[in-house]
């Protein structure tokens, strides 16, 4: 059970000794560093103009930092591991100063924007996101420089179900599915043997169902398992306590609604509205997380969930009261991460082939013994 506990939060990979072993031994890049530049415009192109067109969403600007006071950053987390990026702003001489935070994600941002565009049920928004998250080990896959197409759209109550999520999560694997087909026309040399592409249909389970599986192996272990069988999966209700006494992995307690109580396609008991859409990374032979999403907490869950961890203070936070109140938009959203996609898609084995940030000396060495060449 240790292990499990020690597996909630964390990417994976701890140390940079067991990343040398697990990069990949025979990699060459399929793309040179120009032809990337042009793959990674076209394709996120193509992503947000198709994104947009199947979930009816506006592209829409998005804050880079926001006022601590408002509550609207994202915590990740719910046992408080990965925290903001904070600094003091002295405007106007210290007279009128500002206590701001980097976002981390703009999930809770998003709902709120809603209802600041005007957004009608069915519609929704779009946004080009950057955040810094300093407390990831930073590795293949796990950055401290965060690029997602966060998105939010209106939902009716009626439409919080696990039908309804299941259907829009299907309009954004067509998305991804497709964006692989458009790289591959674009570069053909993207289409090979060596690296399958995604399949056309995602398998849906519930954690609960994977656990049920796997009973003895960590989080992270059981999704290596699953993905063995079926290459691309969505994992129903991550963040509520399975029967092992474990969630499936850590989530905050005020975006996704995970504790609602839904049905197995066996008519088993489960929970959550929420999930993971997971692959399978045949470069670097690992599980690789493209997005996270789900319907958002009413006023209902979301005390439901504060009380579950211990955090009802956050009802004090003028984000928490406009859903207690009904003053913003029932919702449902996620964040599909950019360079995560794309490293998948155009078949790289690093983040940091796709991306540009800051990466250490050590990790950057361990890559080139490899034939990994990582952007600076």
């Amino acid at each position: 059970m240790s292990d499990k506990k020690a597996d909630l939060a964390g990417p994976g990979i701890g140390n940079y000794a067991d990343l040398e072993k697990v990069l990949p031994q025979d990699y060459n890049s399929l793309l040179d560093p120009k032809e990337t530049q042009h793959a990674v415009y076209a394709v996120k192109q193509y992503i947000e103009q198709n994104l947009c067109k199947e979930l009816d969403l506006m592209m829409v600007e998005v804050p880079l930092i926001v006022d601590v006071d408002s509550g609207v950053n994202d915590m990740l987390d719910r046992d408080g591991s990965r925290t903001p990026i904070q600094f003091h702003i002295n405007n106007d001489y210290n007279v009128h100063p500002v206590e701001a935070q980097v976002v981390q994600a703009a999930t809770k941002w998003k709902r709120v924007a809603l209802k600041q565009f005007g957004m009608k049920v069915g519609e929704g928004l779009c946004t080009d996101m950057r955040a810094v998250r300093k407390d990831y080990f930073l590795d293949h896959d796990h950055s401290a420089y965060v690029d997602q197409w966060d998105w939010e759209r209106v939902i009716t109550e009626d439409q919080r179900n696990l039908q309804f999520l299941t259907g829009i999560v299907e309009k954004i694997w067509k998305v991804i599915t497709g964006a692989e087909l458009y790289a591959q026309q674009l570069y053909p040399k993207l289409k090979s043997d060596k690296y399958p592409n995604l399949p056309e249909k995602l398998k849906f389970l519930h954690a609960e169902e994977i656990l049920e599986m796997f009973p003895d192996l960590p989080r992270k272990q059981r999704e290596t398992a699953i993905l063995q069988k079926y290459p691309a999966v969505f994992i129903y209700g991550i963040g509520y306590v399975l029967n092992d006494g474990y969630p499936h992995e850590m989530r905050a307690a005020d975006y996704d609604d995970w504790i609602t109580p839904t049905t197995s396609a066996s008519g088993k008991p489960m929970h959550g509205l929420n999930g993971d859409i997971l692959v399978w990374n045949p470069v670097t032979k690992r599980r690789h997380e493209l997005t996270s999403m789900g319907v958002r907490v009413n006023a209902t869950t979301l005390k439901q969930q504060l009380e579950a961890t211990n955090q009802l203070d956050f009802l004090n936070f003028p984000y928490h009261k406009a859903i207690i109140n009904n003053e913003i938009p029932l919702s449902i959203g996620g964040g599909i991460g950019q360079s995560r996609t794309l490293m998948q898609l155009l078949k790289k084995a690093h983040l940091g082939e796709v991306s540009v940030t800051v990466w250490p000396k050590i990790l950057k060495d361990i890559c080139a013994k490899r034939n990994i060449f990582v952007l600076e």
